[in-house]
């Protein structure tokens, strides 16, 4: 209340990520948008594109960089042309996705799993470098391989050999599985800085292979066949100078965190970087509500994800704003959200909850509902 009694116009950041297979977070937070404006016509709504290394990335860029792409491959090796954004200062920034996606996999099984990796990255990269990139920015969320980016280094020129001392290549199908348990690194083509969605290690229960695994098609058995050739990649680089496995994100987008670690580069928080790039987090100042959220919040959503890694960014622009996640999907979850709503009010095929008309419709009915409790509660 203002010293008139009078109510001002509340102040809402839409922030919410893409619901990934369904809509993008521009979709997303325009639908939101327009559910705040539904139930408070005054209300002053920014909106924030955001992403936090995987899908959405660029888009979230592209207002503040150039465009541009370079000729590569896929995670099987098929050619492909891969975007990417060079920022003014002329670094460049990629997403993994772009060429690494879910998507992309052949088919979301262990036959398909066990031949997906990243050297189509590691070309990505060093064609951009010889541009005169100075430094790449490279997202590394919604990946397909788990090579624990073995695909990536070769692509950069380094030198690895099995237990046997038979040298591996890019020929093999998959690198890592190929057991390489020594490497020489390679000098890397220009300074590297990794946007991780996750912090999580290398190796053991949150590691590479066993917790996301699954989620790219590995069975039970390709999991512990991919964690024990892990353990031995850890190994080799340990050995070779980068003792990375333990260090939080090193396990992000299949291994490929260790990687970039090892070549001399760093890992930063995805999202707040990318705000800060594009300037967008100043919108958080002054917020009373902040709708945020992503196609699931559950248990990985305190370990970095877009939901919770907003929740701290505008509790510290605005320690009394409300901060509200939306997900299709929602779990008893420990994070710095006030509340995680579903979209969805009751129970909904996946099939028709991915539909976009469905979801936008959801979302917009959601940001409706939220914002007229929030008006509530002020009163």
């Amino acid at each position: 209340m203002d010293g008139g009694g009078v109510t001002s116009p509340l102040q809402v950041v839409a922030a919410l990520d893409s619901f990934k297979g369904s809509v993008t977070s521009v979709q997303a937070n325009e639908a939101a948008r327009r559910g705040v404006l539904r139930a408070a016509p005054d209300a002053r709504v920014a909106v924030v594109p955001v992403a936090d290394g995987g899908e959405g990335t660029l888009e979230a860029l592209a207002s503040v960089g150039d465009a541009g792409s370079v000729e590569t491959f896929d995670l099987h090796g098929r050619p492909i042309v891969a975007p990417h954004v060079v920022l003014a200062d002329g670094a460049a920034v990629v997403e993994s996705a772009s060429a690494l996606g879910l998507d992309l996999l052949t088919s979301r099984d262990p036959a398909g799993a066990s031949r997906a990796h990243s050297a189509g990255l590691g070309r990505q990269i060093a064609a951009i470098a010889r541009s005169g990139a100075p430094r790449v920015l490279v997202g590394l969320g919604g990946t397909g391989c788990s090579d624990g980016g073995t695909g990536l280094m070769l692509a950069l020129g380094a030198r690895m050999w099995d237990a046997a001392g038979a040298e591996i290549t890019l020929d093999s199908p998959h690198p890592l599985l190929a057991r390489p348990v020594r490497v020489e690194l390679p000098v890397t083509p220009c300074e590297l800085v990794a946007l991780a969605d996750v912090d999580s290690p290398l190796l053991g229960p949150t590691g590479a292979a066993r917790m996301f695994g699954p989620q790219k098609g590995a069975d039970a058995a390709l999991v512990a066949r991919l964690e024990t050739a892990m353990e031995g990649w850890a190994t080799a680089l340990a050995e070779a100078g980068a003792d990375v496995a333990g260090v939080p994100g090193s396990g992000a987008a299949g291994g490929l965190g260790a990687a970039v670690l090892a070549l001399g580069g760093a890992i930063e928080p995805g999202l707040a970087r990318l705000l800060d790039e594009s300037g967008a987090s100043q919108a958080f100042q002054g917020a009373d509500l902040v709708l945020t959220g992503e196609g699931s919040i559950d248990r990985q959503t305190a370990r970095g994800k877009v939901p919770d890694a907003i929740a701290r960014l505008a509790k510290d622009g605005s320690p009394g704003v409300v901060v509200v996640g939306l997900g299709g999907r929602v779990e008893e979850v420990d994070s710095a959200l006030d509340a995680a709503v579903p979209i969805h009010a009751g129970p909904v095929d996946l099939a028709t909850a991915m539909r976009p008309e469905v979801a936008l419709a959801a979302i917009e009915d959601t940001a409706a509902r939220v914002t007229s409790l929030v008006i509530a509660a002020r009163r």
